[in-house]
């Protein structure tokens, strides 16, 4: 699939469980926090990464994607775009199958080297402006086809 593929991003939003967060902030005024905040009031299990937190959101913030004792589905990225290469090596070799470049985050070689191994990739898309979108969507088609 292509970079930000439509079937891609429904894939991610529905299928994901436990999303790695890296570059998040216990900060409640930063973006990384309320894109965090929301995506765990939706069911979402959300893993911080960043080396400079203990907690956020209830909880424990790891230093690198390495250090997460557990399974990640998706690892989205809150960084700069010219730190972005290194994340998404990281994320490869965890086995994570998606990587998601947050509103501003775009790295063309880093989305090659995604692709190349598997990975679905979305760049440059906010994970709560495009989950909104699908929640609306299903919802108009269980208004439309309320027997589907």
């Amino acid at each position: 699939m292509r970079v930000n593929d439509p079937e891609a991003i429904r894939r991610i939003l529905q299928q994901a469980r436990t999303i790695a967060i890296v570059g998040l902030s216990s900060k409640p005024t930063r973006p990384s926090h309320g894109v965090a905040q929301y995506l765990q009031s939706e069911g979402y299990r959300i893993v911080p990464v960043n080396p400079n937190e203990v907690n956020v959101l209830g909880e424990r913030a790891y230093a690198r994607l390495s250090d997460v004792p557990e399974r990640v589905d998706v690892v989205t990225i809150f960084r700069r775009s010219e730190a972005v290469l290194p994340i998404v090596e990281e994320a490869i070799r965890i086995g994570a199958w998606a990587v998601w470049m947050q509103e501003g985050v775009v790295n063309e070689e880093a989305a090659r080297r995604a692709r190349a191994a598997g990975l679905l990739v979305v760049m440059n898309r906010c994970m709560l402006k495009e989950h909104r979108k699908l929640k609306a969507l299903n919802r108009e088609d269980a208004a439309i086809h309320p027997y589907a």
